[in-house]
């Protein structure tokens, strides 16, 4: 009898505990709030109705609401950047308290190595770093890698300060466009780390997304399957994303795009299907700026210039910004270029004017705009050219000219009033003009402020 009165007792004890109220990991200790707007606070409780109240530090609003079906939800005020902030989250039974709350500019990390990659992975530039890397203003909340068949409602992650160890393992990208945000802004950062590498886009994208595109579903079912990561409709956002999405960012950093150059003939869609559905399941019309894929000579054909221009041409969509890495590639054997820091100061930069109206290094990459024949030659006009264009070295290089047989000729190129003038005499009769169009090469011609033109071609020809 003794033992059934302890077992009972035990038995309801369990039960008491599971009707607490519960946050999600993401809405913890050291947390970083966006600052100076509304967002959330929810979580979940398995006794019906259970009323749930908020109270903070920052002001005398007193939050309340009821549990509907176990999950609740508060929108809450958030005031300028600063810290150091307190919250607590009170049901019938139990009381959360969170501290060491700080409010300013929360980004979010995703994509696949290039964007993972840190000193976990001996990046020396993030090793060196190490030693500077304290900083109670910059905040990091890792995302570990998983899988889900259907979307989840929370991770296994938590809110860190930043120090040595935990910068090593997180994105250099993330963390040096951290550093320099939090060095210009003047404000705290909350960097969210949530990537795979080796994932194709399809597996961060919703189902429903995917499916509404037959051929996105065409390509999505040639994919390999691997070992290491999952080639899955939806795996990693239902598991990495979605149990995020309550939580109110700043905008997203994108390097994506190396798993995908076999299916280049979508690419666009799929990522406008990926940054839609992304800022309608935040229900936040963020920037979503993203990394241009980098020369890299293991790609077939030209598999890779192809999969770069259908990522130009998701510049179409509202508010978002790329990044061209052309330049700032030391091996083009390796899928992995090393010099993370001037991709992470790059993306700053654009944030930096874009996001927060600052003057900063410049954003504008010369881009293709439009063609004329001049008789035997071709004259190429271009935009986003904010003083003069620049040639390093003697002549310009990965040029080349093609007439109606479609048989492209190494040209001969010539910057005029910023304007390029491209003939070659084996093509006397020239239609189409390709700059760069080709898996691994290192262009030459820059805008005056140091960014490298963009590569493009005239035509749209198979080959």
């Amino acid at each position: 009898m003794k033992k059934l009165i302890l077992l009972i007792g035990f038995v309801f004890t369990s039960l008491l505990a599971q009707a607490n109220v519960q946050l999600p990991a993401i809405l913890s200790d050291h947390m970083v709030l966006q600052q100076n707007t509304t967002v959330k606070i929810w979580g979940w409780t398995t006794e019906p109705g259970e009323i749930v109240k908020i109270s903070v530090d920052w002001d005398t609003t007193r939050y309340q609401t009821k549990a509907q079906y176990g999950k609740w939800e508060i929108a809450i005020k958030t005031p300028k950047a600063g810290g150091n902030h307190r919250m607590t989250v009170q049901g019938n039974k139990n009381e959360i308290s969170i501290s060491d709350i700080l409010f300013g500019e929360v980004w979010l990390f995703s994509g696949q190595s290039n964007m993972e990659w840190g000193g976990a992975q001996e990046l020396k530039e993030s090793l060196d770093e190490m030693p500077n890397a304290t900083n109670p203003e910059l905040r990091f909340f890792y995302i570990p890698k998983s899988v889900a068949d259907y979307p989840q409602e929370d991770v296994r992650a938590r809110w860190v300060v930043c120090n040595p160890a935990d910068m090593k393992n997180f994105s250099a990208i993330g963390y040096f466009f951290g550093k320099k945000l939090n060095q210009n802004l003047h404000v705290p950062m909350g960097l969210i780390n949530s990537n795979w590498g080796g994932t194709p886009a399809e597996v961060w994208i919703p189902r429903e997304s995917v499916e509404a595109n037959a051929a996105l579903v065409a390509n999505a079912k040639k994919l390999k399957t691997y070992d290491s990561w999952s080639s899955r409709i939806a795996h990693n956002y239902n598991s990495m994303i979605t149990p995020i999405s309550k939580f109110t960012i700043a905008g997203v950093l994108w390097y994506q795009g190396e798993s995908n150059v076999g299916q280049w003939d979508t690419y666009t869609d799929l990522m406008n299907s990926l940054i839609l559905s992304w800022r309608k399941a935040f229900n936040n019309n963020f920037p979503f700026y993203f990394a241009q894929i980098a020369p890299y000579s293991g790609y077939g054909g030209v598999s890779g210039a192809k999969l770069r221009e259908a990522q130009t041409n998701n510049l179409a969509t509202e508010k978002t910004a790329m990044v061209v890495l052309s330049d700032l590639v030391p091996d083009l054997k390796n899928i992995h270029p090393t010099e993370k820091i001037a991709v992470a100061n790059r993306f700053a930069d654009i944030a930096l004017v874009r996001q927060y109206g600052q003057q900063a290094g410049p954003i504008l990459y010369p881009s293709y705009d439009r063609f004329a024949i001049e008789k035997n030659k071709i004259r190429v006009y271009f935009k986003h050219v904010s003083s003069e264009l620049v040639v390093r070295g003697d002549q310009i290089t990965h040029i080349f000219i093609a007439g109606e047989d479609k048989i492209f000729h190494p040209a001969i190129a010539k910057l005029t009033k910023n304007t390029l003038v491209v003939s070659s005499p084996e093509v006397p009769n020239p239609i189409a003009v390709r700059y760069g169009f080709e898996n691994a090469v290192i262009t030459n011609i820059f805008s005056k402020e140091g960014l490298p033109m963009n590569l493009f071609r005239t035509d749209n020809w198979d080959n």
